[in-house]
C-alpha cells in the first residue's frame, strides 16, 4: 500500500534493529503494553513467526517506510480486531526523527482505506493519552471523533492519566 510518499508493508528480517530500538524505548512503553525490554532473539522470533492474516491473529502490524528510499520510519498496528462487529483498534508510531512531516496523516488514511476496502471494516478506534498532544491533534485532523474521556485509564509509574477514545466510521 502506498500513496507515493509512504508505503505500508509487511515485516521483514531487516526491520529487526528498528523494532528493537522502538520496542525498547521506555518513553514509548506508556502508550503500549510493554513493561520490560525485549531481547533481539524475542523480536527475531516475533518477525519469523508473525502471522499477517488479521482474521487468524486478530492483529496486523505493518512497517511504515518512505516510498523514495525505503527507509523504515515507524509502524502501524490494527489490534483487538473484532470481525463480527467489523472494528479494530489502531496504534501508530512514527520515529521522532521523522515527525512533523505529515507522515502520520498519510499512514492513517492508507490504513483506513485498507481496513474499509480490503478487510471490510466499519470502524477504527484509538485510545490516546491526554499528554500525547501530537497524537490527539493527528487523530482529530484525520477525521477521528473523540467520543469519550477515559478517566484514570493509563498508568505512568505511580500516577494515572486520562485518555481519549477516538472513533472513525469508515464510509
Amino acid at each position: 500500500m502506498t500513496d507515493g510518499i509512504i508505503t505500508l508493508r509487511a515485516l521483514e528480517p531487516t526491520d529487526l534493529d528498528s523494532l528493537l530500538r522502538w520496542e525498547n524505548d521506555p518513553s514509548l512503553w506508556c502508550v503500549g503494553n510493554t513493561i520490560a525490554p525485549y531481547s533481539r532473539k524475542q523480536l527475531w522470533e516475533y518477525i519469523e513467526t508473525y502471522e499477517a492474516d488479521i482474521f487468524k491473529s486478530r492483529q496486523l502490524r505493518l512497517m511504515i517506510e518512505t516510498a523514495d528510499n525505503h527507509q523504515a520510519i515507524g509502524t502501524i498496528d490494527l489490534y483487538d480486531f473484532d470481525p463480527g462487529n467489523q472494528r479494530a483498534f489502531v496504534g501508530i508510531l512514527i520515529d521522532s526523527k521523522f515527525g512533523h512531516r505529515g507522515y502520520g496523516s498519510r499512514v492513517l488514511q492508507l490504513i483506513a482505506n485498507y481496513a474499509r476496502d480490503v478487510i471490510g471494516m466499519h470502524q477504527l478506534v484509538a485510545i490516546v493519552p491526554e499528554h500525547n498532544t501530537h497524537s490527539l491533534r493527528l487523530f482529530n485532523k484525520c477525521g477521528y471523533t473523540p467520543i469519550a474521556t477515559l478517566p484514570s485509564w493509563l498508568r505512568f509509574g505511580n500516577t494515572r492519566q486520562n485518555a481519549t477514545l477516538f472513533q472513525l466510521i469508515l464510509k
